[in-house]
């Protein structure tokens, strides 16, 4: 580790926290995060391994610098964009805004519900400055608002309460992947398919250059990419001189050949888009992974068809009135297997975590263990009781405090497990502790105001957890692993990063809000998530007073919550079911060698975007099939590289766009056309 990689790596983060707000929403391209494989960072270690580090000759930067700077780089990668930073403020102030738009809000006064810290201090002396100028902006036509116009004291309380929280559980999750490192990465061998492709890219061990790039068939597989994505951008600015070159087809046709499909919600499997990263990966993993990442979906619109026709919808919502956060079946089945998943692991690794817990905590040890390990692991039993008191001095039992880091950290795991072991890195499971405690106690137990804290909680910490930090440290580690790196310190930089991203990243996208006003919003952050906690809430405490529960259920608190729970039935059945499908089917897969699904299946099935996947799933399972079968591992381990260059090709498709459009806007003042290659 050196000091010029550590600073190039403040660096990075701070280029991600400074430019993804600007690029997601005023340029509108691919977002520079997006997902647990974000192209801003890969694209600029390839642009910069190709043009720059050349150049440097004496002072070319190696692997073991690289792999620190993408440590400290991705870790920041958890909060510009949806992470945090894309609904954080929004979800703040915004309410003030819809109560106004809604009678049923004023009537309940369902705001008011919540303790006034949670929510920037708007009243009726500074409304227009405060509220008014975030909705309306404060730019006057091609004149800019200057940073002194924004009226930072009213959030100065939100702020207060909140980044001391989420930056204690982003540090106790750097701890937990630090102490988890070892059992998966060295005792479970796991194959880390992001962490390779990114050490393939980086300068060979004692060398400043990189063999892939000396590969023609890389070449063969990125400029094919490059070429269809780049032609179908440049055919957005000139229509008339090219032709697009189609990634979506359309089988709708067949829908009438299928309607138990179709019934569950399958359309969008009859219209499969060619995904060149999903597609790498799949070839590079598991055939029987990539096989069902490909047929979960299927499977998944299938039960559900099925039960439509009998009327049982385990997609709607049961109770609530947002379907995102809402009491629903399809969650409960969700973390079933997530919690039978998160048991199977702790089994698996039970010698190690115990051994190095109790290191951790001073009662000895047997054996020599990893000391960034031993402190990772109090790192993370630290900070997780100071996020249990954090979240009791928001407003919430400690009981249910305690409960809900529970449900935090089973989700955050096996996120990271499925990512590490698979390679999925687009993966949004939106498994929300305020739901399933929600669906574990029932609303007469918990009360519409404690369900409404809970849930605002958690649409500040987990919202969209498709770019959570937890995946990326994990990742990160496996890389410096494999460069002989420091992993203790290149985590501690990793969370002095973070606070630097953060501080940067908030002043940017506050400005930017105030300067620009609703002529960004976008419908999820600026309207879906500060809206949907409170028709929830409202929805329940409506079902209270008709019950005439209302006063009784929010005057419970500690333990008598436990003494008059009332747990839903539809969710405890599909909580069930979830746990049972993961255990069976990881027994049959220990059992039979020739068990076709992984048990991955149910934590992943139903996720969000996972269906949009499948179709390029199930087509690099073929082709890597194909390969095995006629040509041998020989032909298969040949072709690697053109994958790794199907990778990197649409990586770069991505970026170059980005790069295009902020000197187009910069030149003329006018918003380029977008262009989305991965999902938005």
């Amino acid at each position: 580790m050196t000091i010029r990689a550590i600073l190039l790596g403040l660096l990075g983060g701070a280029a991600v926290c400074g430019t993804s707000f600007f690029n997601d929403r005023i340029l509108r391209q691919t977002y520079l995060v997006g997902n647990n494989m974000p192209v801003s960072v890969y694209g600029a270690l390839i642009l910069f391994l190709l043009f720059v580090n050349p150049l440097l000759r004496r002072f070319r930067l190696n692997g073991g610098e690289l792999a620190v700077i993408l440590t400290l780089t991705l870790a920041t990668c958890s909060i510009p964009g949806s992470g945090f930073l894309r609904t954080f403020t929004s979800s703040i102030i915004l309410p003030y805004h819809y109560e106004k738009l809604d009678a049923g809000w004023r009537d309940q006064k369902v705001v008011q519900m919540v303790p006034k810290r949670y929510l920037v201090d708007v009243n009726q002396e500074n409304e227009d400055e405060v509220l008014g100028g975030f909705v309306q902006g404060l730019g006057v036509g091609d004149r800019r608002s200057s940073p002194k116009q924004i009226p930072l004291r009213p959030w100065a309380k939100p702020f207060a309460l909140w980044l001391p929280m989420v930056m204690t559980l982003w540090f106790a999750l750097i701890g937990l992947s630090v102490f988890i490192h070892k059992q998966w990465a060295a005792h479970e061998h796991l194959p880390y398919p992001i962490a390779s492709f990114a050490n393939a890219l980086l300068p060979d061990a004692g060398s400043n250059r990189c063999s892939l790039f000396r590969n023609r068939l890389f070449w063969i597989g990125a400029g094919a990419v490059l070429f269809i994505h780049m032609n179908n951008y440049l055919h957005q600015w000139f229509p008339e001189y090219l032709i697009p070159i189609p990634t979506r087809y359309s089988f709708s046709a067949l829908g009438k050949l299928v309607p138990t499909l179709t019934r569950g919600g399958g359309w969008t499997l009859l219209n499969p888009r060619i995904f060149f990263t999903v597609i790498g990966i799949a070839f590079l993993i598991p055939s029987d992974l990539s096989f069902t990442f490909g047929i979960g979906p299927f499977l998944w619109a299938y039960v559900v068809g099925f039960f439509m026709g009998y009327g049982i919808d385990l997609n709607n919502v049961i109770e609530g009135s947002y379907w995102y956060t809402g009491l629903k079946a399809r969650m409960f089945i969700l973390f079933g297997a997530n919690v039978g998943l998160f048991l199977a692991l702790l089994y698996t690794g039970r010698h190690y975590y115990l051994e190095v817990t109790k290191a951790a905590l001073g009662l000895g040890r047997k054996h020599t263990l990893d000391p960034a390990a031993v402190w990772g692991c109090r790192v993370f039993l630290g900070l997780t009781v100071a996020f249990v008191v954090q979240m009791t001095l928001a407003g919430i039992d400690w009981q249910l405090s305690l409960l809900y880091t529970l449900i935090l950290v089973i989700f955050y795991v096996v996120m990271t497990r499925i990512i590490c072991e698979s390679g999925l890195f687009h993966l949004q499971s939106n498994i929300f502790p305020c739901a399933i405690l929600w669906g574990v106690f029932g609303a007469n137990s918990l009360g519409a105001s404690t369900l409404l804290m809970m849930q605002v909680i958690s649409l500040i910490l987990v919202c969209d957890p498709r770019e959570s930090l937890m995946p990326f440290m994990s990742n990160s580690l496996k890389l410096l692993d494999l460069r002989q790196g420091k992993l203790g310190a290149t985590a501690n930089w990793s969370a002095a990063a973070m606070v630097m991203g953060l501080v940067l990243g908030l002043a940017v996208t506050l400005y930017i809000q105030y300067d620009r006003g609703n002529s960004i919003w976008e419908g999820w952050a600026e309207q879906a998530v500060p809206t949907m906690q409170f028709t929830n809430a409202l929805a329940v405490k409506r079902k209270l007073i008709a019950q005439g529960t209302l006063e009784s259920s929010e005057a419970m608190s500690g333990w008598e919550r436990f003494a008059n729970m009332s747990p839903n039935t539809i969710c405890m059945y599909g909580f069930a079911a979830g746990f049972v499908l993961v255990l069976l089917f990881s027994a049959a897969r220990l059992r039979f060698r020739w068990w076709p699904l992984h048990p991955l299946l149910f934590v992943t099935w139903c996720t969000t975007h996972i269906a949009s996947f499948a179709g390029a799933f199930l087509l690099g399972w073929i082709i890597k099939r194909s390969v095995v079968k006629y040509g041998g591992i020989s032909v298969y381990n040949r072709l690697k590289p053109m994958m790794y260059g199907l990778i990197a090709g649409e990586v770069l498709s991505a970026v170059i766009p980005s790069i295009v459009g902020a000197i187009y806007y910069f030149c003329t003042g006018q918003r380029p056309l977008a262009f989305q290659v991965l999902l938005g």
